[in-house]
């Protein structure tokens, strides 16, 4: 039983976040892949982050018309900052050793996993898929981001790693929000549903002055 999972602070969810999960489930035959709000990002102690209600809405609404794609919302349930190894490891007691875990993930994300709560058990529970992200502008070559580091700090790691051939889908929740706050059109960045929500919500709009 193959199981995917994304995870992600999703402030907001968007087309790119799907993308990247549609294409996992059909190339490693995912019985279904998980999108997993986090709680209190660890890496992302230092902004603001939307309160988990509104991540959580829309996922939710983001996944609403694919049977395949499931809300969990563990980490939001949970109090204190979120690590992914201590979802791994509940997910594992829930759904027992037949599961097969794909743990998806940004290269830039990969290559900080030594920095992570116990990133050799992290390796061990899941498989990591590699999802490609765009050039930054300055950067030389295709993929900035260095990970022979990785096999130095987590010897065997990198055999874990399935590198997803897909085509690099260049939106980001950052971009997104900014747009919403200059008072830019972010249609089609997101889905529909989302996109209302956010307007309802009047979420990421900068504040009057």
């Amino acid at each position: 039983m193959n199981i995917g999972i994304l995870g992600g602070t999703f402030d907001p969810i968007h087309v790119g976040h799907l993308v990247i999960a549609e294409e996992a489930r059909i190339t490693l035959g995912l019985r279904e892949v998980l999108f997993v709000p986090a709680g209190q990002p660890w890496l992302k102690l230092d902004r603001d982050v939307s309160p988990a209600a509104h991540r959580v809405e829309m996922v939710r609404r983001a996944i609403a018309d694919n049977p395949r794609f499931k809300l969990c919302t563990l980490e939001v349930e949970r109090t204190g900052p979120s690590y992914t190894v201590d979802t791994l490891t509940i997910l594992r007691e829930q759904m027992g050793s037949e599961a097969e875990f794909f743990f998806m993930l940004g290269r830039d994300t990969l290559a900080d996993l030594p920095l992570w709560k116990e990133p050799k058990r992290v390796a061990q529970l899941c498989r990591l898929v590699v999802a490609p992200r765009p050039v930054l502008k300055g950067a030389e070559g295709p993929e900035p981001r260095d990970l022979e580091h990785l096999e130095t700090a987590l010897p065997g790691v990198l055999d874990k790693v399935i590198r997803l051939d897909m085509p690099v889908i260049g939106v980001s929740s950052s971009e997104i929000r900014r747009r919403v706050a200059q008072g830019m059109s972010f249609r089609y960045l997101v889905p529909p549903e989302v996109a209302t929500y956010i307007t309802e919500q009047k979420l990421y709009m900068a504040p009057a002055g």
